[in-house]
Order: C-alpha cells, then structure tokens, then sequence
C-alpha cells in the first residue's frame, strides 16, 4: 500500500512538472497552443501507459484522474495554463482525456486483460497528436476531406497519417500480445487502424480523447 501511494505521489509531481515545463517552452519560445497541447497529450498519455503493471486497483486511478481533471479545471477558468487552454477551436478535450483513462483501465481491469487497456492508450498518445499537428501545420497538398457533399473539419494528410501511425503500432503490439504474426494479427491490426481513425474522424470538439480509446476497446473486446 505504501509504495502505491508513493507511486502515485511520484506520478502527480511527474504531471506539475510537465505542465509547468509545457508552460514556461509556451511563453519562451511563443508557441502555438495547439502545438504544446498536443506536446502534453502526447507525453501524458504516454506516462499512463504502464498504469496497469503499476497500480492494482481502478480506484488508485479515478483519485489522480479526479485532481488532473480539477486542475484542468481551475486553470482554464481562472485564466491559467495557457499553454494547454490558448486554443481558438472550443474543445472538451483536456477534460475528456483523464474520464478516458479511467474508463479503459476500469474495462481492462474487471476484465483482467492488461492489453485492453494499452492499446488504446499507446494509439491515443501517438496517432492523435500526430494526426492534428500533420493536419494543422502542413498546407500544400492537404485540404478538408469532402464526403457526400458535406466538408468535415479533418485532413487528408491527418487522418491518413492517423491510419498509418495505429496500423503500424496495433501491428506490432498485437504481434508482442500473440506471440505470433500471422493473417489474424494482420487484418485484426488493420480493424483497430481503420475503427479508431473512423472514431477521430466523427469527433466532435474533442470528444477523439473519449471515441478513440473506446473504438479500440470494442475491437479488442469483439475480436481478440
């Protein structure tokens, strides 16, 4: 129990540390805010990745997903931690992400599958940030993607390098999880890729934080 709460003490100070760092490259090297949100996205997500193999019960991770939630919280409406906030689209994104650790580390915790919950995390941290930096920064030979007569707020670039990105990291975390590449490692790798992208590309004001996780959690659920 005492080295649970020393973890967990150890990981809020990792995240005050982050955020601080996030914000102090914000205000000197005047970066974008969708660019050092996306830096803190990434780098968070990327740290509870290992929750399960660390922490033995979901309620060690509704406690720090509960204060990163108030801080997000506190900061967005008292003017602070810009460097997360200072986005001009309006975005429930930053307080979606913590409900969506919490979520799929509680299904992969009463289903005793580690996996569940990994999978999901590593392609939140990794395909989204790259699908929106690509998205937002890069112009030439990029545009909205059309459909049907109707414009949607996604790229062609980014929801294409979100494809690529998730195949390539389901391919290999599902070849570690089988033991074995073989046809069904292959095509069950291209249905994560394909599902989650479908669940980045239909968010809506953030909510690919919460659709991302769990599209790859219903895959796993139905397929593995």
């Amino acid at each position: 129990m005492g080295n649970i709460i020393v973890l967990s003490i150890v990981y809020l100070i990792g995240i005050v540390v982050l955020l601080a760092f996030n914000e102090l490259n914000y205000r000197r090297l005047n970066l974008k805010g969708e660019f050092t949100r996306k830096f803190a996205h990434f780098m968070a997500t990327l740290a509870v990745v290992p929750f399960p193999y660390i922490f033995p019960s979901h309620w060690y991770i509704l406690v720090l997903a509960g204060l990163f939630f108030a801080v997000l919280f506190i900061t967005q409406y008292s003017k602070q931690l810009k460097s997360i906030h200072d986005i001009e689209r309006k975005s429930i994104g930053s307080y979606l992400l913590p409900l969506s650790i919490y979520v799929t580390f509680l299904i992969a915790s009463l289903l005793d599958n580690k996996f569940i919950y990994i999978l999901p995390m590593l392609i939140l941290a990794v395909c989204d940030p790259m699908a929106a930096i690509l998205g937002i920064n890069i112009k030439n030979y990029n545009g909205r993607i059309k459909l049907f007569g109707h414009k949607f707020n996604k790229t062609w670039l980014g929801s294409g390098a979100f494809l690529v990105t998730s195949l390539v990291i389901s391919l290999i975390a599902l070849y570690f999880h089988r033991g074995v590449f073989d046809l069904k490692t292959f095509w069950l790798a291209m249905l994560v890729a394909v599902v989650s992208t479908l669940g980045e590309f239909f968010s809506w004001r953030g909510s690919d934080n919460l659709s991302i996780p769990m599209s790859v959690v219903l895959v796993l659920l139905l397929c593995l």
